[in-house]
């Protein structure tokens, strides 16, 4: 039934001229007809260089909204419109404006995980894997970033030089993890090397082997000579690596560290999605789209 599924999408998006786009906490069977997998950034940038006149994206909204400003001219479809991220839109563009008025000399570095409306305000992006690179090359010693806190505090402890102001902002999934979880899970697997997400809380990324990216796990991992490794961040890593490492053990830090909303598109979704009869074609305004891409432009400028 998956393949007959999975065959179908394949021959309508060669039929349809689709590219589709999978965010790696996708599942395998929809991972497996994507014609890119990876963190949402990458994902856009390769969308940018295909040919293909409609992309559909596999995760979650903001995803979408980047691949529409990196191809404007694309038609882009979000693979399930319920797809949203708690920390993408845990901070008001209203709240950012009245925060930046109290620290007008300070920088607004947004992480990519934030709305395109909340970007418009914003001096530059950062990704996970880019952020430690780029807040070194800003020439300001006064950060403001928004909204995840505990990535901005794993970058600030390396940058003692600058001043960084955080605000309240987390990722749900990743916060839930504590340092008692990877006390338990270290005693349960001694030999296991901890890789940890900079998502997750302080208390956790100090006890890590290796922080990261979701992309740089998966490639520390694969890469590494230690054959057992307990992952903190979304579960779904943990059966990729699974899968692509059968001789190595992997174990989740968590058995509940499950982002729903990446868990909204179904296979079935994608297919429906080829067929015109699902998602929600991404639409964004003039204004917003132009002051996003400038945070987006000045991102690649510095990275």
């Amino acid at each position: 039934m998956i393949k007959d599924i999975q065959q179908e999408i394949i021959r309508l998006k060669k039929e349809k001229d689709i590219c589709i786009l999978a965010h790696c906490y996708q599942s395998p069977e929809i991972l497996e007809v994507a014609d890119f997998a990876g963190d949402s950034f990458a994902l856009s940038v390769e969308a940018s260089k295909v040919k293909n006149k409609t992309v559909i994206m596999c995760g979650v909204r903001f995803m979408a909204e980047t691949v529409k400003i990196l191809s404007p001219d694309k038609r882009v479809i979000l693979s399930n419109p319920d797809a949203g991220c708690p920390m993408a839109e845990m901070l008001s563009k209203e709240y950012v404006s009245e925060v930046k008025e109290q620290y007008p000399d300070y920088t607004v570095v947004a992480y990519i995980n934030t709305t395109s409306e909340l970007k418009t305000i914003c001096d530059v992006c950062v990704t996970s894997s880019s952020a430690l690179e780029i807040c070194k090359k800003i020439d300001n010693s006064n950060i403001l970033f928004i909204p995840d806190c505990n990535l901005g505090d794993w970058i600030a402890k390396q940058m003692p030089e600058k001043n960084f102001k955080l605000l309240n902002g987390c990722c749900p999934t990743h916060a839930q993890m504590c340092a008692e979880d990877v006390i338990k899970a270290k005693q349960l697997h001694p030999d296991a090397l901890v890789l940890v997400h900079p998502e997750c809380r302080p208390e956790v990324v100090s006890l890590a082997d290796y922080v990261g990216s979701t992309t740089g796990i998966m490639n520390y991992a694969k890469n590494s000579d230690a054959n057992a490794f307990i992952i903190a961040t979304e579960n779904s890593i943990v059966t990729h690596l699974q899968l692509a490492c059968a001789d190595k053990k992997f174990y989740p830090l968590s058995k509940d560290c499950i982002c729903h909303n990446m868990k909204a598109t179904t296979l079935v979704d994608v297919l429906n999605c080829c067929k015109g009869e699902f998602g929600e074609e991404i639409i964004l305004d003039e204004e917003i789209y132009k002051g996003a891409k400038s945070c987006i432009d000045e991102m690649i400028r510095l990275g």
